[in-house]
């Protein structure tokens, strides 16, 4: 499996908060541990040629993992659209915290993908609400992180295909916090938390729970449907 993790790479540079907690990157610390259990890990980020995603780098492309919050208008149309292509064609989407606002997510989904939100310093629990599936693999009932950002309904997005997670903050808000989707042979998983300036992604479960996320929406192998005028299959008898 080729797994490519994009960061937009901004608060790292222009924040020393940041940048003491992710030194080589939100990227960077992603790609680490998806490294423990997957050969290939590369990154990419917005100030690259092609925000690193050209069309040989996404067509080698398995799984990608989106991160992004400040400059989601910076990624371009183009390159947005390839994102989405390739996602209908059968890559992976893995979307994670603030990438609800990219625009390959927006497109795929239809919608403004819109929130409540607040940084204060909450405590979220994480419930698992379908210990079932294949990303809950590992976890017991909830995840506990000590501090994050608040996400809070309504969410703007369609109504998922699957509901793993759902969040509460302790300033009283709930959010559907892990939704999978498929759009055309692609699959697309959202994971809420991962705020810049928490130390969220060192979190374990948090962790296992993207590993299972690449995983899950991994496509390879999968048969390439046939469209357009078909010969039939049996012969047909002149009536």
């Amino acid at each position: 499996m080729n797994v490519l993790v994009w960061n937009e790479f901004r608060h790292e540079k222009e924040s020393e908060v940041v940048r003491d907690i992710y030194p080589e990157g939100i990227h960077g610390a992603i790609a680490d541990f998806l490294g423990e259990e997957h050969a290939t890990v590369k990154t990419a980020t917005l100030d690259e040629e092609e925000h690193g995603l050209t069309d040989e780098v996404l067509a080698e492309t398995d799984v990608l993992v989106w991160w992004g919050h400040k400059a989601h208008d910076e990624v371009s149309e183009e390159v947005a659209e390839k994102v989405k292509q390739r996602v209908l064609d059968g890559m992976g989407l893995v979307v994670l915290h603030s990438a609800h606002f990219s625009k390959p997510f927006k497109k795929l989904m239809g919608t403004s993908c819109d929130l409540k939100w607040r940084e204060a310093d909450d405590k979220e629990r994480i419930w698992v609400v379908d210990p079932t599936h294949p990303i809950a693999e590992g976890l017991g009932e909830y995840i506990d992180i000590e501090k994050e950002e608040m996400y809070g309904e309504h969410f703007d997005i369609p109504a998922p295909d699957e509901l793993l997670f759902v969040s509460w903050f302790e300033g009283g808000e709930v959010f559907r916090s892990g939704a999978t989707f498929k759009r055309g042979r692609g699959k697309i998983f959202y994971f809420r938390p991962g705020h810049e300036t928490y130390p969220t992604y060192y979190h374990k479960e948090v962790q296992k729970v993207i590993k299972n996320g690449v995983k899950w929406a991994n496509n390879g192998g999968t048969p390439t449907p046939v469209y357009g005028n078909a010969q039939p299959l049996e012969e047909i008898k002149e009536k």
